[in-house]
């Protein structure tokens, strides 16, 4: 869900000054192939301590907790409801938190009604554990959620800058999906970043095992929140997991990459006054308030399942039951909330909970000498090892003429699709390659013959890729400076610009994956050589590495 009003700008100077709407929906994997190991997180234990609940008893809901608002603006996704403070919407009754959708009157603005009821200035918190039980409404077009949105807008008044957190949202349950299943999938979202429509947001979508519906009973659901780490629960087994981005650095300490590419903050150097990113727990290290509410329609619904918002859904209303909202502080540290982590095995691992974010990579410095890097040139260059990402061959080190010696070899065997060339992620020590230094005197060239060209008639690419592919540049190899295509049997040679390449949309500061292939899924029967790759400035004299041993003893460096 995403915040419906758009505030007046009233920020810290090292945030970017812009204006926006507000839009958002849910996202992310809708699965998890992780085993359920529960975790009973409603036992009582001695770190997590309750700080403040509503249990929804009596006969009313509490003013001193929360604050209904009242619109028609459609919370920035089109959503069909206007929110009210009428009783009909929301209620306490039978211990329960009553949040109901209904039709709306004949020529009201919307068709629908319903509530939306934050805490903002009365209950306002930074870290801890965030719990509701509830029980979800169903259908086509229904779409409740619990989320949390900055209180005071540390690092901007306007959405996402200062963050957002959504601990559970879902759409359309019990509906069918396209492959014969039934919708039962609940989310978990961040936003932060860059103001709309350029806002960035990573999550990670679960579905619970056994085919449990949240529509069909209660369910607890909760976030633990602690200082540049979140985490994601149904029923105490933990699906996501959510961290600030890990800077790496240079011997110097400039950064230089990422880790870890998690959340950011986007703002300007105090120094230089250039934009900048910001990398630490913000923005979510602020207060944040708690925000319950069920939506009718909207973007996120309206395009999945059967389309669109069923009325016959919403003839007798949509109930959305919360049994209880509790906060829960980690005793063992009030200042970052951190000592109390509610864990399991994979909890910290891509393949598995831990999700990557969408912050950018930090550029590196310019060398102070623009230096030039032989990728391959007679022997595998341990840092750029030779890869064939999908295709299931092993490059090889060959032969081939006297001129041109020892070369690699790259061969695709079938159209299922793979991209094959030169990999430091892969390699030793697998550091990219920073050739800022020479954006516009330098190219990145190579030699290549087609031994077999492909069996079908194909686009030859150049793929160059920054940083686990945060930036790349994908052109035809006869976009090159020479202008050919590739001819069967003979040795040609590339030469690409390194300032064509930065206009392409590479992040020449971060090079780490050179690849040559024919287009995806059109390479069958290819087998192809490829030598002398380097990056250099142009007419520079470049020389291959010294590999002192590989496989074998070089004769100049005996043993």
């Amino acid at each position: 869900m995403v915040n419906k009003s758009v505030k007046s700008l009233s920020r810290k100077c090292l945030i970017p000054i812009a204006a926006a709407t507000l839009l958002g929906c849910g996202g992310g994997d809708t699965t998890t192939n992780t085993q359920i190991v529960e975790i009973d997180t409603s036992l009582p234990v001695n770190d997590w301590e309750l700080v403040w609940s509503d249990e929804f008893e009596g006969d009313s809901i509490n003013f001193n907790n929360w604050t209904h608002e009242v619109n028609c603006q459609g919370g920035g996704n089109q959503e069909k409801q206007c929110y009210t403070d009428d009783p009909a919407n929301s209620f306490v009754s039978g211990g329960m938190l009553n949040i109901v959708a209904l039709p709306a009157e004949e020529g009201a603005q919307l068709p629908y009604t319903s509530a939306r009821l934050n805490t903002q200035f009365k209950q306002d918190f930074t870290y801890g554990r965030f719990e509701m039980r509830a029980q979800l409404p169903g259908g086509q077009g229904t779409w409740p959620a619990f989320w949390m949105l900055f209180s005071d807008g540390v690092y901007g008044d306007t959405w996402p800058t200062s963050g957002e957190i959504d601990i559970m949202e879902a759409v359309n349950l019990g509906e069918p999906k396209p492959d014969g299943g039934i919708q039962t999938d609940i989310f978990g979202t961040l936003y932060y970043g860059e103001l709309f429509p350029n806002q960035s947001s990573s999550g990670k979508g679960y579905t619970p095992p056994g085919g449990v519906n949240p529509a069909d009973g209660m369910h607890t659901y909760a976030v633990e929140w602690q200082e540049g780490e979140i985490r994601w629960y149904m029923d105490g087994y933990l699906y996501a997991t959510q961290r600030k981005s890990d800077v790496r650095t240079n011997s110097q300490g400039e950064p230089v990459g990422l880790k870890h590419r998690g959340w950011f903050v986007p703002g300007f150097d105090p120094t230089t006054g250039e934009p900048t990113n910001f990398y630490e727990a913000g923005p979510f290290d602020e207060d944040f308030y708690i925000i319950l509410n069920l939506a009718v329609g909207g973007n996120f619904p309206e395009n999945f399942n059967r389309g669109g918002v069923d009325p016959t859904v919403f003839e007798n209303g949509q109930t959305f039951k919360i049994d209880y909202v509790r906060v829960f502080e980690c005793s063992l540290d009030r200042q970052t909330g951190k000592g109390c982590e509610t864990i399991r095995p994979g909890y910290d691992s891509l393949d598995d909970a831990l999700v990557e974010g969408e912050a950018p990579s930090p550029t590196p410095p310019p060398p102070a000498v623009a230096t030039p890097v032989t990728i391959f040139a007679d022997a595998v260059n341990p840092n750029w090892p030779l890869w064939d990402c999908c295709g299931g061959t092993e490059p090889q080190v060959v032969i081939d003429d006297a001129q041109h010696g020892a070369v690699a070899e790259f061969e695709i065997t079938n159209n299922d699709g793979t991209v094959l060339g030169f990999n430091s992620r892969l390699g030793e020590p697998g550091e990219p390659f920073n050739a800022t230094g020479m954006l516009t005197t330098g190219s990145l060239k190579f030699e290549m013959k087609v031994v077999n060209p492909p069996s079908s008639a194909t686009t030859w690419l150049l793929k160059v890729e920054a940083d686990n592919n945060t930036s790349f540049a994908e052109v035809p190899l006869n976009t090159s400076s020479e202008g050919l295509d590739p001819a069967t049997g003979e040795w040609q040679t590339y030469t690409f610009p390194l300032q064509t390449l930065a206009d392409a949309g590479l992040d020449l500061g971060n090079i780490d994956v050179i690849m040559i292939f024919p287009a995806w899924q059109t390479g069958e029967g290819a087998l192809y050589r490829v030598d002398n790759v380097t990056i250099a400035e142009d007419g520079a004299q470049v020389f291959p590495e010294l590999v002192l041993f590989e496989d074998q003893s070089n004769l100049d460096w005996p043993l």
